[in-house]
């Protein structure tokens, strides 16, 4: 089985969005049952490494970290940059969109 680029950029970016959604209800979570938290830091990074999108709906599905300045900050300017960059990779023809 081989993947073009596209197909690769597509399953990574579906996996960690996936797992970011999930951090943010996994932390919610254990903050609702006052366990062991996840770090604030892994949370963000996990919208820049990719998952912006799960980390956003994420936020809004579980309502966590809504009220807290640096994510209400962070999280969509990941959210812009991934787009941004996945437009920059089509114009490139790196990627086929659609």
């Amino acid at each position: 089985m081989t993947f073009n680029l596209s197909e690769v950029i597509a399953i990574y970016l579906l996996l960690v969005n996936i797992v970011s959604f999930m951090l943010y209800g996994i932390d919610k979570y254990k903050a609702e049952h006052h366990k062991w938290r996840i770090r604030e830091r892994t949370l963000i990074l996990s919208a820049w490494i990719g998952g912006a999108l799960g980390a956003f709906l994420g936020m809004k599905v579980f309502h966590h970290k809504t009220l807290h300045i640096s994510f209400r900050f962070l999280v969509p300017c990941a959210l812009i940059v991934w787009i941004l960059f996945l437009a920059w990779l089509s114009g490139q023809g790196v990627i086929v969109m659609g």
